[in-house]
């Protein structure tokens, strides 16, 4: 999926938080620096802590606008773009995932990665990193109600952890790893909602 704006914004406050999201989208928040931010936006310093107090303040509204972009406007938009039924709509989510991990600017997840990159369970980034993935389950766990799983939760568990997981082994270079997972979650929702 392309990190990039369709359009180039003028705003500073847009041309600051578009430039952290291409560059925290591919490098991550711990190796991307406030110097480079500046350089990729083309404002002073100043603009940018009057915009965003911290760096910190800057990675929770990346966090925000990529949940946006990629969990609303992206995953779901092509999952209910695919499949009508919520069953297939669940199946759906790894045939996206396939064609994601096969893109040559593949980035993996930003929720995963500063999850990663932040470590303590009490820091704000990693709870709204926590947040975010939480989201996505629900929007599983919603599909998963819809399709007449008895344990809608346990199911989107299941699936959330197939996803994750097919995540990191894309980011390892399995190109098959979301095929991989869609095997298993067919098997999980024949368990949970009789599906053949």
């Amino acid at each position: 999926m392309s990190t990039e704006s369709p359009t180039a914004p003028t705003d500073a406050r847009e041309r600051i938080l578009e430039a952290a999201y291409d560059l925290f989208s591919r490098k991550g928040i711990r190796a991307v620096g406030i110097d480079a931010i500046i350089e990729q936006s083309g404002v002073a310093r100043m603009t940018l802590y009057r915009h965003f107090g911290s760096k910190d303040a800057l990675v929770l509204a990346f966090l925000e606008l990529r949940e946006e972009r990629w969990t609303k406007d992206w995953l779901h938009g092509e999952i209910q773009r695919r499949a009508t039924e919520p069953a297939d709509q669940l199946l759906a989510i790894f045939d996206v995932f396939d064609e994601w991990f096969q893109l040559d600017d593949f980035e993996g997840c930003s929720f995963i990665n500063v999850l990663l990159e932040t470590g303590d369970p009490d820091n704000e980034l990693h709870r709204a990193s926590a947040d975010y993935l939480a989201n996505i389950r629900a929007i599983v766990r919603g599909l998963a109600t819809q399709a007449g799983a008895a344990d809608p939760d346990g199911v989107a568990h299941k699936l959330h952890i197939l996803m994750k997981g097919s995540i990191v082994a894309a980011g390892e270079g399995d190109h098959r790893a979301a095929r991989r997972a869609q095997e298993v979650a067919a098997l999980v929702l024949r368990d949970a909602i009789g599906r053949p």
